[in-house]
């Protein structure tokens, strides 16, 4: 049994009164910390943010735990990084979660063709964008490219220029069954992110139907600007040098498209509080180079070494598309898991407004501190 603590003269302080006060303390964390004097002594929050520093280097010196950027972090703290973010990913059963995304964006991809058709039909001719759309899709694999271009077919051969009141009902429930993908996405980011989804029925559709929207729209442009752009400067009459060079560039410039909507995607989707922008651009470079690295790898397995066909038979490029479907989930969660151990790697604020104490930030990769593997 614990002894009584004495307090004061011929005064005993017992285990009901010492556990009162230890609640008293913990209502007002505030007395705890030390930053509550920053604002009343001129000068102080440097001297403990530099003390702070000092202490971190001591503990695990060369880790970069009072990075304020990624590109701060030496290269123990990336193996560091490297090797949590390869724990996670199966502690959080990734490649499980992913075929769930996958699944809920295979139910979704027709009803986003058919959104994506509409709202370019508004603007300009539907054919125009199956032909761009097919000038991009050779990084998929034959079968799976054949599913789209046969959907887009189907959805030009009936589209329309103008919006009736039947098209535009029709619009709104495309958009609404494309958002259904959308969402099991967000939820396998907070998966990815270590968080659990708070926000309300109508908060969560709304935000998975405004991404939706906004990267139907950011596609269309993207996708106008890249694969039209030659024809548009063919027009100009330039030189052949400064066409070949145009035709060249389009391709990285859409993979920075791709970086970017990945980019918006890990700052937004999440339920937390959004990260800096740099906090989530090395995770979206690195999972859009790895969706073309795998995706080339994967069309390249299925034309010299796959037998779908044979295995599964009519159902063989189905399955395909699907597999395609899961990779691409995969990395793109993968790039989340690689932003969240980014952030655990550093005791800085990663999320944006005024800097918080640790616990505070709204965030559980940015209030956590990863440990050494």
């Amino acid at each position: 049994m614990a002894e009584p603590v004495r307090k004061g003269p011929g005064k005993v302080q017992g285990r009901n009164e010492s556990q009162q006060s230890d609640r008293r303390v913990s209502m007002f964390p505030d007395r705890r910390d030390p930053s509550r004097f920053d604002r009343r002594v001129p000068g102080l929050k440097g001297k403990r943010e530099a003390a702070e520093k000092r202490q971190a280097e001591r503990e695990e010196p060369g880790r970069g735990r009072e990075a304020a950027s990624p590109g701060q972090i030496p290269k123990p703290g990336w193996r560091d990084i490297l090797k949590r973010t390869w724990a996670e990913q199966s502690k959080d059963n990734l490649s499980l979660v992913a075929a769930g995304v996958a699944f809920y964006a295979m139910l979704a991809l027709f009803p986003a063709i058919a959104a994506l058709i509409s709202i370019y039909g508004l603007l300009a001719d539907p054919a125009q964008l199956q032909s761009q759309i097919g000038e991009i899709s050779g990084v998929l694999p034959a079968d799976a490219r054949s599913i789209i271009q046969s959907q887009l077919s189907k959805v030009v051969s009936g589209a329309g220029g103008a919006l009736s009141l039947g098209a535009a009902v029709g619009l709104l429930l495309a958009l609404w069954s494309a958002s259904k993908g959308m969402k099991g996405l967000i939820q396998a980011l907070n998966i990815s992110y270590g968080e659990e989804e708070s926000r309300g029925f109508l908060k969560l559709n709304a935000i998975s139907l405004l991404l939706t929207v906004s990267g139907l729209v950011f596609f269309i442009l993207a996708l106008t600007a890249v694969v039209a752009m030659p024809a548009l400067l063919d027009n100009l009459g330039l030189p052949d040098a400064v066409m070949w060079t145009v035709s060249i560039a389009r391709w990285p410039l859409l993979a920075l498209a791709g970086m970017l909507a990945l980019a918006v995607l890990y700052r937004y989707a999440p339920d937390r509080d959004e990260p800096r922008w740099r906090w989530v651009s090395w995770g979206s470079a690195g999972a859009t180079m790895a969706w073309i690295a795998a995706s080339l790898l994967f069309s390249l397995y299925v034309s010299q070494f796959g037998n779908y066909n044979e295995t599964y038979g009519t159902l063989g490029a189905v399955v395909i598309l699907l597999t395609w479907l899961f990779l691409t989930a995969y990395v793109v969660l993968l790039g989340a898991e690689l932003n969240a151990e980014m952030e655990r790697q550093t005791r800085k604020d990663t999320t944006k407004g005024k800097p918080t104490s640790m616990g505070r930030r709204g965030a559980h990769a940015a209030d956590t501190l990863g440990s050494k593997p």
